[in-house]
């Protein structure tokens, strides 16, 4: 039996239901699109009370001048935005593009063309906001070459549905082929690299995120090496009116310091500055506080089972 013929294999069922399903949200228009998001949102709220618990806890320490109710707020916000991420998704595999490329204000971008003419490729550094994909799709609307870090999916399936996906808009790289990443920034690429998730100990610093430590990669600035290429931060949102988003790209300033604790400082809060502009679509339904320092108390563990 070979690969494809695997993928018929019972265990393989469920995924394909669900891309069936993400390939009819693809076919939604705009509005409704945002409408169905933010309504399976609002069922995911109650159906999921672990990533409901878990991004209760992220608004409490990120945001802890908000009361309880004006937090609850901000949690169903979330569930609605991450929902509405999922459309967006298919939209940005299989959707119609260039319509979503014209509803997109596209700010900061002279930045990227300068960096550009050093000819030492960019390093651009993103965030994991619900509407990932559709960043970088309408990212490729600017024309510049983009090749987006990725960890390999642990289904197979999911893997080749996300590969293909990505790839109708850039060029996807497994975050560990270091060599192909090198090559592509000797050509003059940008290279989308997301280094905000907790990765744990072995790879990490531990500095400021939101108010809060937090275990941060130094990657970043080992990237940045391999070739002196120039740091610009991509920032997107969703307008808050539903017409359309903006992409933008703004600088680093200061990057690299020449400390690895400094240049993760520096990346913290360039993916903060970016996050608070739309803060509920940010994907704060990850565990980003997870690992802490001196065996400390993951801040997930109390009352895990609410």
């Amino acid at each position: 039996m070979n690969k494809t013929e695997s993928f018929l294999a019972p265990k393989y069922w469920p995924t394909w239901l669900g891309v069936i399903l993400l390939r009819m949200l693809a076919l939604l228009p705009f509005k409704m699109g945002l409408a169905f998001g933010r309504l399976l949102g609002l069922a995911l709220y109650y159906l999921l009370p672990k990533r409901r618990h878990i991004t209760t806890v992220n608004c409490q320490l990120c945001f802890p001048e908000l009361n309880e109710s004006e937090q609850k707020k901000f949690v169903r916000e979330v569930f609605k935005n991450n929902s509405i991420g999922l459309v967006e998704t298919a939209w940005s595999y299989w959707g119609n593009k260039k319509a979503l490329q014209d509803r997109t204000e596209y700010r900061g971008f002279e930045l990227l063309d300068d960096a550009l003419k050093q000819e030492r490729g960019v390093i651009l550094l993103g965030a994991h906001y619900s509407h990932l994909d559709l960043g970088g799709m309408l990212f490729s609307g600017h024309g510049a070459p983009l090749i987006s870090m990725y960890r390999q999916h642990n289904n197979p399936l999911m893997e080749k549905i996300i590969s293909e996906g990505r790839a109708s808009f850039s060029r996807p790289i497994e975050r560990k082929q270091l060599r192909e990443i090198i090559r592509c920034l000797k050509k003059n690429q940008v290279v989308w690299y997301g280094p905000d998730q907790d990765m744990g100990h072995k790879t990490s610093v531990f500095v400021p995120f939101f108010g809060q430590t937090a275990a941060t990669v130094t990657a970043t600035t080992r990237m940045v090496k391999l070739n002196n290429s120039p740091l610009l931060s991509m920032q997107q949102r969703r307008k808050e009116d539903d017409s359309g988003y903006i992409v933008e790209i703004v600088p680093v300033d200061n990057f690299p310091s020449g400390d690895e604790v400094e240049d993760a400082t520096l990346v913290n809060l360039a993916v903060e500055a970016g996050v608070r502009k739309a803060p509920t679509q940010y994907m704060w339904v990850h565990k980003r506080f997870k690992t802490q320092l001196n065996g400390k108390e993951s801040p997930y563990q109390k009352s895990s089972t609410q």
